[in-house]
This record gives structure tokens, C-alpha cells and sequence, in this order.
């Protein structure tokens, strides 16, 4: 019976890792100064583009309801990432933490919101220096999204690519 479940366990195990490397060349994070301050300031969002192409990501589309469509939430982004490389763009305020449990329920914790992005969250990365690790949380909440982006060689400039995906809403916060 052992060696049965050992070998279920490395399947599964393989099949998860070649999920993992299915993953988009496509990074991005918002950022908006006013999650949890009252203030007017909209959103920011850093591409990274880890490809070999140049690409136009055209459009981010939250999916708040799989049922509804008329639920999402859509930014029109249309902006050009040279391959390898970074590109950002700064959008009006659009207000992305509306109809999920979970971020409702944290931001009523007074969490902070640190950022919406489309990778794991790691203060090391943001080269952050936490003395007391005791009094520094992170927490995350998921949502669906889906993105669309065209290549733009000559060969593929018609290209067009829609991905669905997770999202992932880091939350941060300083324990007295």
C-alpha cells in the first residue's frame, strides 16, 4: 500500500511542478497610494516581460463572478513591453477590492494593502528589513484573472493570446 501512495504522490507532485512551469512570461503588479487613505490617487502598473518577443499587453480582466461577466472589472491597458524587459503605466482609480470575501474581511482587520500582483510576495524581494519578524504579518487573498496581450514581430503581429490566472492581493501589517 505504501509504495502505491508514494507514487501517487510523486505524480501528482510532477504534474504540479509542470503546472508551475507553464507559468506566464508576463509579471505585473498595481499599486495605488490610495488603498486605505483617502485620497485620489490612481493606479500604477510595473510589467515584466520574461519572453523573447515584444508584446502589447492590452487588457486585464478581473473576474469577481464566473457566473456574470457583467461582474468583471476590465482595465484597458494597451501597453508596449519590450521583451525582457520592464514597462509601466499609470490608469485613473478603478476600484478593485469590491465583491471578494476575503479582502473585505482583511481590510476590515486593518490590514494594508500593498499591492495586487501576479506573483507570490516575498519581503526579501522588496528588499524590506523586518527587525521584529513577531510584529510583521503578511496575508494574501486570490482572485481569477484573465489577460490578453498580442505579439508585435512582424511574423505574429496578429498574434493575439488571452490567459487565465490568479491574482494575488498582499496585505501587510505592523502588530503593536
Amino acid at each position: 500500500m505504501k509504495p502505491i501512495a508514494i507514487l501517487l504522490i510523486l505524480v501528482a507532485t510532477s504534474a504540479f511542478a509542470a503546472e508551475l512551469g507553464d507559468e506566464s512570461n508576463l509579471k505585473f503588479a498595481f499599486y495605488s497610494s490610495a488603498w486605505g487613505e483617502n485620497t485620489d490617487d490612481g493606479l500604477r502598473l510595473v510589467v515584466k516581460n520574461q519572453s523573447n518577443l515584444d508584446v502589447v499587453l492590452e487588457e486585464v480582466r478581473f473576474i469577481k463572478s464566473p457566473e456574470d461577466a457583467d461582474d468583471d472589472i476590465i482595465i484597458s491597458v494597451e501597453l508596449s513591453v519590450p521583451a525582457g524587459r520592464y514597462a509601466d503605466a499609470e490608469f485613473s482609480y478603478t476600484e478593485l477590492l469590491s465583491d471578494n470575501e476575503c479582502i473585505r474581511r482583511t481590510m476590515e482587520n486593518n490590514w494594508r494593502l500593498a499591492e495586487i500582483s501576479t506573483y507570490t510576495l516575498n519581503p526579501s524581494v522588496r528588499n524590506l528589513i523586518i527587525e521584529n519578524t513577531d510584529s510583521f504579518r503578511i496575508y494574501q487573498c486570490v482572485e481569477t484573472i484573465s489577460t490578453r496581450w498580442r505579439e508585435t514581430t512582424a511574423k505574429s503581429r496578429e498574434v493575439v493570446k488571452t490567459e487565465e490566472g490568479w491574482i494575488l492581493y498582499h496585505f501587510e501589517t505592523r502588530q503593536d
